[in-house]
């Protein structure tokens, strides 16, 4: 297709694939909230920093206010949180027949589809670890697992293209049947990485400290417990196994699964999660109110008991109001609701 791929929000997600694609030729036009963001992609380029490439790519970028036309293809790659304020911007913009791809954390593809339709939104999962550093630059620290389905599991031509796309950025990307597998795979190692940013220690260092494998265990089987009540066959990637952490897994197999987590987040120059840079270093609101309350309201729907994932969910607000600080200390607090 020649009309440009609109890819709204081009921060850490959104901003690698805009430019790998603008790099290998396709049309791309950025959306961004932060006019400093804008101005330095489409004047001095926005650069890719990291171990797995360095370029700059200039690109054609726009502010939503900006923004005319309509368009075939969304890319939506905001924070979770900010899905319903993009969503109301951007609907305008999406042409008859066009559709929305989620490049985000969560399942926001739920939210997606209940504003523009089902049938108009296209899942996808993305693992490797990227940071916005400032205007115009963006660390791309590792390559990991990605994927795109359709939310009905059919494989169609649109999803060709896309996972074509994705394969510019990641060559092992995936094109699937199960996309609602991958996200709630995502859901449960995205928890245990929620935990991980209740100090100040690397995702490697926390997830490798013993006295908190009972929460990380408990965090997996949480979540897994929450996709079994539906139905959903969640898939393990970069070390997370779902197997490990379904009813009656054992407690080896956990184990195995958290090591092998600590061992692929070695090899990453990002060091912390998102989440921990939310809070750490942005000092902002992180997504937890729209990644993990949302299974907490899942599992009280469903008459499953979730009460790490709930007291998870406590502690980052803590952090994000000043209650508490990023410690050992806080991560400690979630080891009774483990019991």
């Amino acid at each position: 297709m020649s009309d440009p791929i609109l890819i709204w929000g081009t921060g850490a997600i959104g901003g690698v694939l805009a430019a790998y694609w603008a790099r290998a030729g396709h049309p791309v036009r950025a959306v961004d909230i932060v006019a400093d963001h804008v101005t330095a992609m489409r004047s001095e380029g926005l650069r890719i920093e990291g171990p797995v490439e360095e370029f700059t790519q200039i690109l054609d970028a726009v502010t939503p206010n900006e923004l005319t036309g309509t368009y075939d293809r969304i890319v939506l790659a905001v924070k979770a949180h900010h899905t319903e304020a993009a969503l109301a911007q951007l609907l305008p913009h999406l042409a008859p027949g066009g559709f929305i791809l989620s490049a985000q954390n969560g399942l926001n593809e739920r939210v997606i589809a209940a504003r523009a339709g089902a049938e108009r939104t296209i899942g996808c999962f993305v693992n490797f670890g990227a940071d916005w550093l400032e205007p115009g630059r963006i660390l791309y620290g590792n390559r990991a697992a990605v994927a795109v389905g359709e939310l009905d599991g059919s494989l169609t031509p649109r999803l060709s293209d896309m996972h074509a796309l994705m394969q510019i950025v990641e060559p092992e990307a995936v094109m699937t049947d199960n996309i609602w597998g991958y996200l709630w795979g995502k859901m449960g190692y995205g928890a245990l990485l929620f935990a991980t940013a209740l100090t100040h220690d690397s995702m490697s260092d926390s997830l490798a400290r013993e006295a908190h494998f009972p929460v990380f265990r408990a965090l997996g089987e949480e979540v897994m417990a929450l996709a079994a009540a539906q139905g959903i066959a969640p898939v393990g990637f970069n070390g997370f196994d779902p197997a490990a952490f379904a009813s009656g897994g054992y407690e080896a197999a956990a184990r195995a699964s958290v090591a092998a987590m600590v061992a692929h987040n070695r090899k990453t120059a990002k060091t912390h999660s998102g989440i921990w840079r939310d809070l750490a270093v942005r000092k902002r609101k992180t997504e937890v109110d729209a990644q993990i309350a949302p299974m907490v309201s899942i599992g009280r729907e469903l008459g499953v008991a979730v009460p790490t994932l709930a007291r998870l969910v406590e502690l980052i607000h803590d952090i994000e109001s000043g209650r508490r600080e990023q410690s050992v200390e806080t991560l400690d607090l979630l080891v009774p609701a483990c019991a």
